[in-house]
């Protein structure tokens, strides 16, 4: 395995969840950690839990401008940028006929174009330090479901355009991971609008034993932590107690 040690990550969607594990999981191995998301209460107390090792960024991935900021707060403060991961997101569940067409439109910037604005903004930074950027999608983006149409469309949009930045950037040294977790305990299944949804999920969850974010930061830290020759291109996570 490489070293981390020193190394600068911006972490997105880093307040909950997934997001928080990998923030945690990197600042443990070394790493410089800037954190951003909208919630900054719960920002704040992950700073604190982690001692400083990681600092904290107003994000919000949807805007543009905020996605900006963002990049140059953790270069300007770090001085580099080494990793990026793609973690924030949004899940909410509905049969099409009775879909709300404002939650598509919110999965799709935040989960797709989110992702893609902190790609661009990014790419300067890591193409200069030949870092890494880590995209966490979902098994979502491999099979689609009944209720996840545009969650599922979302995350297959992330694969596709992480792959075709793979084979613009990989010839410049920079690796683009894609992680793919499947039913994980979070609060993204909270956001599901239609109750039967809900009840699947929660009766999934009481049945099996479900992935934890710590599960798929140990994928991430992982994957940039191997030796700058090897590129971890795609981690797929599934609960052992699941078929699919």
């Amino acid at each position: 395995m490489g070293t981390l040690q020193g190394q600068v990550a911006l972490v997105t969607g880093a307040s909950s969840g997934i997001g928080r594990a990998i923030a945690t999981a990197l600042a443990a191995e070394g790493v410089q950690v800037v954190a951003g998301a909208r919630r900054a209460e719960r920002l704040a107390e992950l700073v604190a839990e982690t001692g400083g090792a990681v600092t904290a960024v107003d994000l919000d991935v949807t805007d543009r401008s905020s996605v900006t900021r963002a990049v140059e707060t953790a270069v300007g403060d770090h001085g580099r940028l080494d990793i990026l991961v793609n973690n924030a997101g949004l899940m909410i569940t509905a049969p099409v006929m009775r879909a709300d067409l404002d939650d598509w439109e919110r999965m799709v910037r935040t989960n797709l174009l989110g992702s893609m604005y902190m790609a661009h903004a990014s790419l300067p930074h890591l193409l200069e330090s030949r870092g890494t950027l880590v995209q966490v999608s979902s098994t979502s983006g491999r099979v689609a479901s009944p209720t996840a149409s545009a969650y599922a469309a979302s995350k297959f949009g992330i694969g596709a355009f992480a792959e075709a930045l793979r084979l613009e950037v990989t010839a410049q040294g920079v690796r683009v991971v894609v992680v793919e977790p499947g039913f994980t305990a979070t609060e993204l299944t909270d956001h599901a609008v239609d109750a039967e949804s809900r009840e699947l999920a929660a009766q999934l969850a009481r049945a099996i034993r479900t992935l934890t974010p710590e599960d798929i930061a140990r994928a991430a830290v992982f994957a940039v932590g191997q030796p700058r020759h090897v590129s971890v291109g795609e981690i797929l996570v599934r609960p052992s107690d699941l078929a699919a």
